[in-house]
């Protein structure tokens, strides 16, 4: 029954979470929201926005050092279809940043910026529609970059990421290499998007070019019909054990399709969605894994079909890394694939256990991917 419970909560938690950018009421101490506005903001490919937004959510207060400096910064990166405020969730922001929490907002200054196509920040649906650039995740971290410079920082304490929060962490450690002492990489992978990661983003972005009403980008009313494909997102990123005790009989699988679908509806806009899929094409750090300075700690999970263990390249990666260690979280009754990285109950003792001693050795799990430690 309580494994029942736990995969319905998930399951809801993500519907919510994909769709509607779902945030906990809670709030922390010096919580607020800001923008910075980019005149000119080039990207790699080319072109340009006129003026982009970069939006942020911080928490905490900053602390000076005595060299001035701000000295209690930590970056935290959402993945694809979230927002920096998708770290609120019940299920992340108390085990993250309550009181006695590992990153604790009454000692730690937290930046959540929401990447360029999301949330707050510039993104295709605030009216370029589908005459908005073409970005790749190294212009989103030249976003968070120049969030990071505007508020002052100069060093960040921590970088951690979840998923493509995870991806970019990566590479921020590579672009930044003097600009973050560590960096935890969660429900990641260094290596480009391939094989079935990459297949069913293909899937997900022909389902909205498709359409028969895209219009290139430039439609007059929502299109509807890639709703119905939407889903795909859902089964990808949760695990088969959560999925099949959602989903026992062909009748429950078929409601189960039918409120995700409906957890989409009037939700997602269509160039954002292809946008946010589409962005990973310039993802490819492993070459450039021995250029990170700072101390590394990725963690994954055995159940997540997007970074399978199977793929046996998370001990080749982190060879490369000067100085780095691996972990991989077990398949239990807690976890939900992917998803897992929405419960830091999970893999929060690994954060503590970072931050407050990075030599100390990271225990890890019986798994087809041993940790590493160097």
């Amino acid at each position: 029954m309580r494994t029942g419970r736990a995969a319905f909560l998930a399951m809801s938690l993500l519907f919510a979470s994909a769709s509607s950018g779902l945030a906990a009421p809670q709030t922390y101490p010096g919580q607020r929201e800001g923008d910075v506005v980019v005149r000119d903001f080039r990207l790699a490919g080319g072109e340009s926005l006129p003026e982009a937004k970069l939006h942020y959510t911080t928490l905490g207060t900053p602390h000076r050092g005595a060299d001035g400096e701000i000295d209690n910064a930590v970056l935290v990166l959402h993945g694809t279809t979230g927002t920096g405020k998708s770290f609120l969730i019940p299920t992340l922001g108390p085990e993250l940043f309550g009181e006695g929490a590992p990153l604790d907002a009454r000692h730690w200054y937290v930046i959540l910026p929401d990447g360029l196509g999301r949330g707050g920040s510039s993104k295709p649906s605030d009216g370029l529609k589908g005459r908005f650039p073409r970005y790749g995740y190294g212009d989103v971290v030249a976003g968070q970059h120049r969030v990071v410079e505007d508020l002052g920082v100069k060093r960040l304490r921590l970088v951690l990421g979840t998923s493509m929060g995870g991806m970019q962490a990566w590479m921020w450690g590579i672009r930044y290499p003097k600009g973050m002492d560590l960096i935890m990489a969660v429900a990641s992978q260094p290596i480009p998007v391939s094989g079935r990661n990459a297949l069913w983003r293909r899937l997900l972005i022909e389902g909205i070019r498709s359409d028969p009403d895209w219009n290139n980008g430039e439609y007059t009313k929502q299109p509807k019909s890639f709703e119905r494909i939407l889903p795909i997102f859902n089964i990808m990123t949760e695990s088969v054990l959560s999925l099949q005790k959602q989903a026992p009989t062909r009748a429950a699988s078929d409601a189960v399709y039918d409120k995700m679908v409906a957890g989409y509806a009037d939700k997602a806009d269509a160039n954002d969605w292809l946008r946010w899929f589409d962005s990973s094409f310039d993802y490819d750090p492993f070459p450039d894994l021995g250029k990170i300075e700072a101390k590394v700690l990725a963690v994954n999970f055995a159940d997540d079909e997007l970074n399978p263990p199977q793929l046996d390249v998370m001990n080749a990666a982190m060879a490369r890394v000067k100085d780095g260690r691996f972990v991989l979280v077990p398949t239990s009754p807690e976890t939900h694939g992917h998803q897992s990285l929405r419960y830091a109950s999970l893999w929060k003792r690994h954060l503590a256990e970072f931050l407050g001693s990075p030599e100390a050795k990271t225990e890890g799990a019986d798994s087809l991917e041993r940790p590493l430690s160097r």
